[in-house]
């Protein structure tokens, strides 16, 4: 937990930026897995974490913006509780910690929400992403689950982004101290790239580093010879010498800020001609975008910037021809790269997504693209001091996709699908750093997990 301060500061600024009504925040419950005693590992609601800082089970606040009060809402535990849990803060100990004056049962949650209601108020609250909280706020706001999204807080919705969107300094040593656990996780992927080692005794190791490190994986472990499928979460290969192994993986700190890096290594320690070739255009799109990324520049334009250092270097190999300019705004590299460039990062992996993805990455600024590939980048708005985002160009051979495009002759004019069709075995590369905007650039946050060809080939073949 941060100071208490800060908590007191986030609210403060919360409610100057809601113009009336009652702010609601529902924290999480335990969820079960497959009975209810067995529940999947708790992870408290962002918003509720950011502004109240209590990370644990069966709590909820209200901020009522109209008279400046703020109530933290929660029971003691029961004795039987104790037995099983062992002693917990008392509900007077955790509101002081967080620097909040009142305390409610839970029981008195409802009638504080009827009487907003009753009166005219309006209560406002996110979109709800669990259906145990969609549910509770049926019942607390007496309406359908159904009807539970539409009524979500634009207004408040907006607040947080912006309150959310710029990282304090605390949150920034947070999740640098943070990057070594990300830095062991992958370079350690790296060493067990061997020929017979399986993809999931790699899945393991990381899983193990980040918990030893005090926290969970911060998303499903990518760990595939496989690359070319963007989300693979299959773990059921065996490596072999040639192969390439695409590993996205991200850690959670003990506060829950999130690493998120990808970083793509030659099986056996040896990258091929070919496989060198495709992964130097990547790290250059890696780097020259993040050369790109500083404050008033938009995050669309450094996408763009990565999308024209593929599409050149796809051409130098023959995979792509024509004006690269002419090829990048017809979206003809989005056959190799159909994804963004990148989102943002701090309490989730991708930050407050869970309030809209358009609405956090683009905010009123622009329109999202509705084009293939770009209309896939999360986050397109003016890129501020204090951003967190990721950078994670890649190349991909997708058959699937190749095969589609070809058949219809999607723009044929760049794309020399002859020679692509040699290449519809290679699998896919990608390569992602976690970056700090900064007043006049941008920096890697944490040490630089190895990159470059010469220092991927070495830290594989430490582990031979």
């Amino acid at each position: 937990m941060f100071s208490k301060e800060t908590y007191i500061n986030r609210r403060k600024r919360l409610a100057e930026k809601v113009e009336s009504g009652l702010i609601l925040m529902l924290g999480n419950k335990d969820v079960p897995m497959n009975y209810a005693d067995n529940v999947y590992h708790f992870r408290q609601d962002s918003t509720f974490l950011y502004f109240f800082g209590i990370d644990l089970q069966d709590h909820a606040a209200i901020i009522d913006v109209d008279n400046n009060k703020e109530y933290l809402i929660g029971d003691d535990i029961s004795l039987g509780h104790i037995i099983w849990m062992g002693p917990q803060p008392t509900m007077e100990e955790k509101a002081a910690s967080v620097g909040v004056e009142n305390i409610k049962s839970m029981s008195e949650l409802p009638k504080m929400i009827a009487d907003a209601l009753a009166s005219g108020k309006k209560v406002h609250f996110n979109p709800p992403y669990r259906g145990e909280n969609i549910m509770w706020l049926s019942d607390l706001l007496g309406c359908h689950h159904s009807e539970v999204k539409e009524k979500a807080s634009l207004e408040f919705t907006k607040a947080c982004i912006e309150i959310r969107s710029i990282k304090e300094p605390c949150e920034i040593e947070e999740m640098e101290r943070h990057m070594a656990v990300a830095y062991k996780m992958h370079t350690t992927a790296m060493r067990m790239a061997h020929d017979g080692a399986s993809e999931q005794a790699i899945t393991g190791a990381l899983e193990g580093i980040s918990m030893s490190g005090g926290g969970m994986v911060s998303f499903p472990i990518i760990c595939s010879k496989r690359g070319e499928t963007l989300h693979n979460h299959n773990h059921g290969n065996v490596l072999k010498t040639g192969d390439l192994l695409l590993v996205d993986g991200g850690s959670e700190s003990p506060l829950h800020y999130a690493t998120d890096h990808t970083r793509t290594s030659p099986v056996g320690g040896t990258f091929s001609q070919r496989q060198k070739e495709i992964y130097q255009i990547v790290l250059d799109a890696n780097n020259i975008s993040r050369e790109a990324t500083k404050p008033g520049v938009t995050y669309k334009d450094v996408h763009l910037v990565a999308a024209r250092v593929l599409a050149s270097g796809l051409k130098d190999l023959g995979l792509m021809k024509g004006d690269v300019d002419a090829a990048v705004a017809a979206g003809a590299h989005a056959l190799f790269m159909p994804h963004g460039l990148g989102h943002m990062i701090g309490l989730d992996v991708h930050d407050m997504e869970d309030y809209n993805d358009t609405l956090v990455g683009y905010m009123d600024e622009m329109e999202r693209s509705s084009q293939f590939g770009l209309g896939a980048l999360r986050l397109g708005r003016t890129l501020q001091t204090g951003f967190c985002v990721t950078n994670e160009p890649g190349i991909y051979f997708i058959p699937a996709l190749i095969d589609q495009w070809k058949a219809d002759g999607t723009n044929a004019e760049f794309i020399n699908f002859d020679k692509v069709e040699s290449y519809k075995d290679f699998g896919g590369v990608r390569l992602e750093d976690d970056i700090l905007v900064t007043e006049d650039g941008c920096r890697i946050l944490g040490d630089r997990i190895p990159i470059t060809v010469d220092e991927v080939e070495a830290t594989v073949k430490e582990g031979l």
